[in-house]
């Protein structure tokens, strides 16, 4: 997985394995380890850990000798959108469908809260129409809203709800790449529908490769409604593998981790 970048597979470990998350704290080097069993090294490991503080998502603190992490509150809320986001991925969602527009001009001079936004937005499964024109299948006009008012861009953008006219799949096309996204979830289903772990360390790999991958669905699937273009073909067997496999190496994983974060 060193094709990831670190500091995002730091956020998966923890997300998936410590608790509770607003208080508990986590060894650096035993941080450093689990990354280490990725490909990254220890110096590679140690420059994510500092850019996590520097982004306001790590907080450090020093005991002795030994350097400990804690989630920031905004770690936490992250972390708790993006649970809402991935485990409800492919989810019946019963009742007209509402779509939300985005429109931005934020100002070059914030160029890291437009970042930010970005960042935020393809996780919530828009989609980028034009520079600065946003789409999501789903009513986000809350969350977007007060994403903006976080990030202290509201005044350099605009929420509109509303629905789309009858023949809109091939415009939906053109936003999102459709046919990458049905090779994703046939990759994932081919990639983890038999691979088992005979090992703690090996179940705690395998789910952290598990939900890491299936993440990316989240930034990727705009989960379109079925009567605007059909799902992914694979989509419901990816989610079902990924709810199976992933409790299933919940026990035999966090105790790898626990065993690894005593100094």
């Amino acid at each position: 997985m060193s094709d990831s970048a670190p500091q995002d597979l730091v956020l998966t470990i923890l997300g998936a394995h410590l608790r509770p998350r607003e208080s508990a704290a986590v060894w650096s080097g035993g941080l450093v380890t689990l990354l280490g069993g990725f490909g990254y090294t220890a110096g590679a490991s140690r420059v994510a850990l500092n850019r996590l503080v520097g982004g306001g998502l790590l907080a450090r603190a020093r005991e002795g000798r030994l350097v400990h992490y804690t989630l920031t509150q905004r770690a936490v809320d992250v972390l708790a959108e993006g649970d809402e986001r991935i485990f409800g991925l492919g989810a019946e969602r019963p009742g007209p469908v509402a779509w939300t527009v985005l429109w931005h001009s934020i100002p070059e001079e914030r160029r890291d809260a437009r970042s930010r936004l970005v960042r935020r937005l393809r996780f919530l499964g828009f989609g980028q129409v034009q520079d600065g024109a946003w789409l999501a299948a789903h009513d986000r006009a809350a969350q977007v809203t007060r994403l903006c008012a976080d990030l202290g861009v509201e005044r350099h953008a605009g929420v509109l709800v509303g629905a789309p006219v009858p023949g809109f799949a091939d415009f939906a096309r053109r936003v999102w790449d459709l046919d990458a996204l049905a090779a994703r979830y046939r990759a994932f289903v081919t990639d983890f529908a038999d691979i088992r772990a005979d090992s703690d360390a090996a179940a705690f790999h395998l789910r952290v490769r598990l939900v890491h991958a299936f993440r990316q669905f989240a930034l990727l699937d705009p989960e379109l409604p079925a009567d605007i273009v059909a799902p992914p073909p694979d989509r419901a067997a990816a989610v079902r593998l990924f709810h199976d496999r992933y409790p299933a190496l919940e026990a035999p994983a966090r105790r790898h981790f626990d065993g690894v974060m005593t100094p």
